[in-house]
């Protein structure tokens, strides 16, 4: 390819990645807004007020007052789920406050009910104390099936999350700690299949740690690979031992400071190329590029590295540069890029088999469920095609039918269900959502998109 027709490629894939930014700035305004709360009972006539409303309700009431479990029979509870942020840390655009960030939590509770048949409540919350965003969920939890934790700043996020699972009757979860490293170990998987290496001999280089790269490297350390081989970066250089910085401050930053006593047992100290050396995958959550990671840091690699530009919304390397530079396999965040390693594909299936068998937390083996039956749903493996796409939609059904086995095997559901059952209610309410959709979209319920 000459220099002019590469020069034209890339402003045509530039302009690509600009499309869906374009695009949001007419439909956003257009449809003010992307959820409303529509009945899900009959209303034959006015006279049915009297059943759903008083004085009929009245004796629902006093039913589960007398046996609290039945909430999850007469009402919505054992399909609702908050997504709750205090809008901190909004899609790599940092502290945007709880109005600006209300936007991504109705588009998680339109993923919600759309992949996975979920009824999903976006709450933005005008504090960032911690304590009173964790008693403000603990208050919420009587009308919640669950609760889906979002965009908050760390180091909070971690106290936040470890607490409220502590104390909750319901399952909580940090989707942008436990969602991204439960997709991003997936990818991994096959990642490794493609360029042959084993997790046991691979050295990761993790770029960022915040809250989705620290519970990445949970995840995957706790999946097999030796974090002793692996160097993790934040901004100010490498962690290892020597970072005195996070062993003054180990009660606030707790996992940073556990991670610089099980990573870099090589003691390397430096930043981002001198983690990347040697690397065979690189694994970046961090400050969104591109130019946060370099094309000669990645010739710095092992032989066939992987790299995992994951920052939104624009990618640390963009992916035709990662490739020129020498990358077997490229993966970013995005939808308009091949590899898109997103946790779309992951937490609505892993909630709608958590809330059928009434699981009271989602634990990490859970996740290691979901992750594996994900990587296990691609006909062919290869270079850019990791894992399934979100068109690939009956893959949320598996996942939600593995994940509620899961629960059960592990003793923390409060329902039975075969695994036949699981995948038919699975099936049932994720196509009810999307038929749904298209019936409102035929009969001009939605309005017809501008773009």
């Amino acid at each position: 390819m000459s220099a002019k027709d590469k020069a034209i490629d890339i402003e045509t894939l530039l302009a690509k990645a600009k499309k869906p930014v374009e695009d949001a700035m007419v439909l956003h305004p257009f449809y003010k807004g992307k959820m409303e709360t529509v009945p899900k009972c009959a209303v034959r006539g006015y006279k049915d007020f009297g059943i759903w409303y008083t004085p009929g309700v009245a004796e629902p009431c006093r039913e589960i007052a007398k046996h609290p479990e039945k909430v999850y029979d007469y009402t919505n509870k054992w399909n609702t789920v908050a997504v709750i942020s205090d809008g901190t840390r909004v899609l790599g655009l940092g502290d945007i406050g709880p109005k600006a960030g209300l936007p991504v939590m109705e588009g998680k509770a339109l993923l919600f009910k759309y992949l996975g048949g979920v009824d999903a409540i976006p709450i933005m919350l005008d504090t960032k104390d911690p304590d009173k965003i964790i008693e403000t969920v603990l208050m919420l939890q009587p009308g919640l099936g669950g609760v889906n934790l979002e965009d908050l700043s760390q180091p909070k996020c971690f106290r936040i999350l470890d607490t409220l699972r502590e104390k909750a009757e319901i399952p909580i979860w940090h989707d942008d700690q436990q969602g991204t490293a439960t997709v991003t170990l997936s990818a991994l998987v096959n990642a490794l299949k493609v360029v042959g290496k084993k997790k046991e001999d691979v050295k990761i280089t993790f770029v960022g740690c915040g809250a989705a790269n620290v519970a990445c490297a949970r995840l995957i350390f706790g999946w097999g690979v030796d974090p002793a081989k692996c160097v993790m970066v934040d901004i100010d250089g490498t962690l290892g031992k020597h970072r005195i910085d996070f062993e003054r401050q180990k009660s606030t930053y707790t996992a940073q400071w556990r991670l610089c006593q099980i990573t870099n047992e090589a003691g390397i100290q430096g930043n981002i190329p001198e983690a990347m050396k040697d690397a065979d995958v690189v694994i970046a959550y961090s400050k969104p590029g591109p130019g946060t990671i370099l094309p000669e840091w990645i010739k710095l690699m092992a032989k066939d590295p992987i790299v995992f530009a994951g920052a939104n919304p624009v990618p640390e390397i963009w992916p035709w540069e990662a490739k020129e530079a020498g990358a077997a396999v490229v993966a970013t965040g995005r939808s308009d890029f091949p590899n898109q390693v997103n946790n779309s594909l992951i937490f609505p299936a892993l909630f709608r088999g958590t809330l059928d068998v009434r699981a009271k937390t989602i634990t990490d083996e859970m996740c290691f469920t979901a992750a594996e039956t994900l990587a296990g749903q691609i006909q062919q493996v290869d270079d850019e095609h990791l894992i399934p796409t979100m068109e690939d939609w009956e893959v949320y059904v598996k996942i939600a039918a593995a994940v509620g086995m899961k629960a059960q095997e592990l003793n923390i559901a409060g329902n039975e269900m075969s695994y036949e059952a699981l995948y038919e209610n699975a099936f049932t309410m994720i196509k009810r959502s999307r038929d749904l959709t298209q019936t409102m979209m035929e009969n001009d319920f939605i309005a017809e998109a501008p773009v």
